[in-house]
């Protein structure tokens, strides 16, 4: 997530009540979970093992609980508990505002969209051009959905991410910083679930169509002119490239990267990564020919132990 204004590392500092190392004139823009972060941006790690991890990625601020070497052209903010640091920042510029109307005065929704009854619009949203908000659909703070958009009876745009943290025997939820992001062009069914970033962004890129009762988790990003069919599920942080074809009930596992142009056909489940432009099946999904000749080989097991040619 992008921080509403620039601001001076030393002020950060005071604010989480950090002892500041390395470059003190440095300005944050940003703060992100390690696997988000780019340059300009605060991270922390609280596990010595992944320091190194977090000091060579591209965030220019690291919070953590040990001082160390600062590497040139970084600042370390050193505090007890960084993950309580990092996510009292988070809601500190996200706090939560709840709505008192069905559409919030701070929504920017462009006049030639139509926005049906008892569709909900929250903080900051934005609405672009000859976009069509059908009945009942939610659509969370500081979500944008692009022009020419359609989103259908009951979808839910932009809800908390499922992301925790677990520490002394409990679960922690994060706050959820980041935004859903709809591009243009673009259709949700009826019943889908997206989620927003914990601190970066979901993405449904340009194009793209979903059938009913789709879920696609935190920070995940959909490539350009992909196709859905119903019960999907992408885990969160998955990258699926453009073009990609999901028939019905394929599960994909968090983390992944789905190639340009692949076809992963029904009830399939993915839990690694696939190469584009090729046909899959299975669960594990393998290339849809190794996966048929494998059920054929099953199918003939019985016969073949019946016979007593193997042991």
């Amino acid at each position: 997530m992008k921080l509403p204004v620039p601001i001076p590392i030393i002020e950060i500092a005071a604010l989480i009540n950090a002892e500041l190392i390395g470059d003190t004139s440095m300005i944050a823009t940003g703060i992100n979970e390690i696997h988000k972060v780019q340059q300009g941006d605060i991270t922390f790690v609280d596990v010595e093992k992944y320091f190194d991890k977090s000091l060579n990625s591209a965030a220019s601020f690291i919070i953590l609980n040990k001082k160390i070497d600062c590497p040139e052209g970084k600042a370390l903010l050193v505090c007890d508990a960084p993950f309580k640091a990092y996510n009292d920042l988070v809601w500190r510029f996200r706090p939560f505002r709840p709505l008192t109307k069905m559409i919030s005065d701070t929504a920017i929704i462009h006049p030639s969209a139509v926005i049906e009854p008892h569709a909900v619009i929250g903080n900051y949203v934005k609405i672009g051009k000859n976009c069509h908000i059908q009945a009942n659909t939610f659509i969370g703070d500081y979500s944008e959905v692009g022009d020419n958009s359609n989103i259908q009876a009951g979808a839910i745009i932009g809800t908390d991410a499922f992301y925790y943290k677990k520490e002394n025997g409990k679960l922690h939820k994060w706050r959820s910083g980041g935004r859903a992001i709809i591009e243009e062009d673009v259709e949700i069914g009826a019943g889908c679930t997206i989620n927003k970033g914990v601190s970066g962004d979901t993405i449904i890129g340009a194009g793209t169509k979903f059938d009913s009762q789709i879920h696609i988790g935190h920070g995940a990003v959909i490539g350009k002119n992909c196709l859905f069919a119903g019960q999907v599920g992408v885990g969160g942080k998955t990258i699926i490239e453009d073009e990609v074809v999901l028939y019905g009930q394929v599960g994909i596992a968090q983390n992944l990267v789905i190639g340009k142009g692949a076809v992963v056909l029904a009830k399939s489940g993915v839990s690694k990564n696939l190469k584009g432009g090729k046909v899959y099946f299975g669960y594990p999904a393998k290339e849809v020919k190794e996966s048929y000749r494998e059920l054929a080989a099953l199918r003939q097991l019985p016969a073949i132990l019946k016979s007593g040619k193997i042991d």
